[in-house]
């Protein structure tokens, strides 16, 4: 009987996923070169964005494969249902939130990643070298000391969400890993301006702190933290019995670009005893920009810091960092080592376990993509490219400040403005807004160009974040005079 099922075994036909023909393969791989080199050289001729047909949409409900289908047959339906419908971001007209625009390099280093297939958790390889050594040009690129701590992450929101894990636990007074948050005798409070991106509140709520204890405070006319109403709101905590744990910096709000006086707000934490991070993943990366580098000065008295390099260094998404002045805080945040994740002297496991850095045990080489276009173009391309970005959102500002038919509602600190359609007619808030999304959708429909509209001081409007290195001051003199086009037909 034994003899028989080691037959059958034998007989039974082994699988794998490698291709019978390696030659058709590369021949079709060959041409998804040609015509990814294809989609960006002439990304200016395609729309900003297209509304998908509903036959498109409806390809995207269609049941799951059970047998194999030709390769061919596959690709054919990406060029034709996916590759024609992007969100934009890498479009030169996309400016409707805060994103990088990729890179061909960084795209070969994402293919070339997955080919090697190297689990960045850790170990005694060549991936997870690189992967340290981008962590330490981040460390350089924004000024944090090389006994700093870091890691790469999938992007801003858990960057920033590793920091405030960190600083909870620093600041809890117990030891917040064995005992809970349940242990902490007085609720610990975080402080950020009304402007702080909403990532902080999935953070303070995942920390299990909830939201009321992320005390949103006023900001000034420029949109940057009132610091004397921060001062007011941490006495008045003291004094309900509440500690004050973590200030949070922000250095680039998503409204209008605003950076908080850095410097201001790290004396206040160190006089306060509060933990210091800076929310950079809008402007750390200005500290490479040769002419707007001053805007972030301070970024390096922050304790921790999170950026992304899928945002001012253009890595395909995704791609953050959040780096720690105290690396012995971050480890302890994190490692966990059991058995069969023990450091050998020799051999695989000899090496670093990144995953002690975060909470990811798995994760996937994000730094070739990084280290590939660094090196391709150089620290000081991606800083000129930066001042670029801002200079045209300059320009913007001052175009739209010379049309009385534009309202300018927050000029161009950085390359973020908000403005709105304002018609000579007068009309009221709500038909302003209704007009403005109108136009808004129209352009976007139209392909012409994509915006966001948010809401400043109560008013509604239009915002543009310009931080695509393919956009040019032409694309700019469209936006304006097909935006006004627009504008005149919904309101002759």
């Amino acid at each position: 009987m034994r003899l028989m099922r080691n037959a059958a075994a034998t007989a039974r036909r082994e699988e794998t996923l490698d291709p019978e023909d390696w030659a058709t393969l590369k021949a079709l791989s060959h041409r998804i070169v040609d015509d990814s080199v294809a989609y960006l050289r002439d990304i200016h001729e395609r729309p900003s964005w297209r509304p998908m047909p509903e036959d498109v949409k409806a390809f995207f409900t269609g049941p799951m494969p059970r047998k194999p289908q030709e390769l061919d047959r596959i690709y054919r339906d990406v060029t034709e249902k996916l590759m024609p419908y992007p969100m934009g971001n890498n479009h030169p007209r996309f400016w409707s939130w805060y994103m990088g625009a990729g890179n061909y390099t960084g795209a070969l280093g994402d293919f070339l990643a997955a080919i090697q297939g190297s689990n960045l958790g850790g170990g005694n390889h060549a991936a997870a070298l690189l992967d340290q050594q981008v962590v330490n040009w981040c460390k350089e690129i924004v000024g944090f000391p090389v006994s700093a701590s870091g890691t790469l992450t999938n992007g801003g929101s858990e960057a920033n969400l590793l920091a405030l894990t960190v600083a909870r636990n620093v600041k809890a007074g117990v030891d917040i890993r064995e005992h809970g948050i349940a242990a902490i005798e007085k609720p610990l409070r975080f402080y950020a301006s009304d402007q702080v991106h909403s990532c902080h509140r999935k953070a303070v709520e995942t920390l299990g702190l909830g939201n009321r204890a992320l005390r949103r405070i006023p900001t000034n006319k420029d949109f940057t933290i009132d610091i004397t109403a921060l001062r007011q709101a941490i006495a008045k905590d003291r004094a309900k019995g509440f500690k004050p744990a973590c200030l949070i910096a922000t250095a680039g709000t998503v409204n209008t670009g605003a950076i908080d006086d850095l410097h201001a707000l790290a004396d206040l934490a160190q006089a306060e005893d509060l933990w210091f991070h800076v929310d950079g993943c809008i402007g750390a990366l200005m500290a490479i920009a040769p002419e707007n580098a001053y805007r972030v000065s301070g970024l390096e008295r922050a304790q921790s810091l999170a950026f992304d390099p899928h945002k001012g260094l253009h890595a395909p998404f995704e791609a953050g960092c959040v780096l720690f002045k105290n690396a012995a805080a971050h480890r302890a945040a994190f490692a966990v080592t059991p058995e069969y994740l023990e450091t050998m002297p020799r051999g695989l496991a000899a090496g670093a376990w990144l995953h002690e850095y975060g909470l990811q045990t798995s994760r996937g080489f994000r730094a070739l993509k990084i280290w590939l276009a660094l090196r391709e173009h150089g620290i000081e391309k991606f800083g000129r490219l930066i001042d670029q970005a801002i200079a045209q959102a300059q320009y913007l500002s001052r175009r739209i400040a010379q049309e009385p038919r534009l309202e300018l509602l927050s000029p161009a600190t950085i390359n973020i403005l908000c403005f709105r359609y304002r018609p000579a007619q007068a009309k009221t808030a709500d038909a302003l807004k209704g007009l403005n999304i109108e136009i808004m959708l129209r352009l976007q429909e139209q392909g012409i160009a994509t915006l966001s509209d948010t809401t400043i001081n109560g008013q509604h409007c239009l915002r543009v974040a310009i931080s695509n290195h393919r956009t040019r001051t032409s694309d700019l003199d469209l936006l304006l005079s097909e935006l006004l086009r627009v504008g005149a037909e919904l309101t002759s």
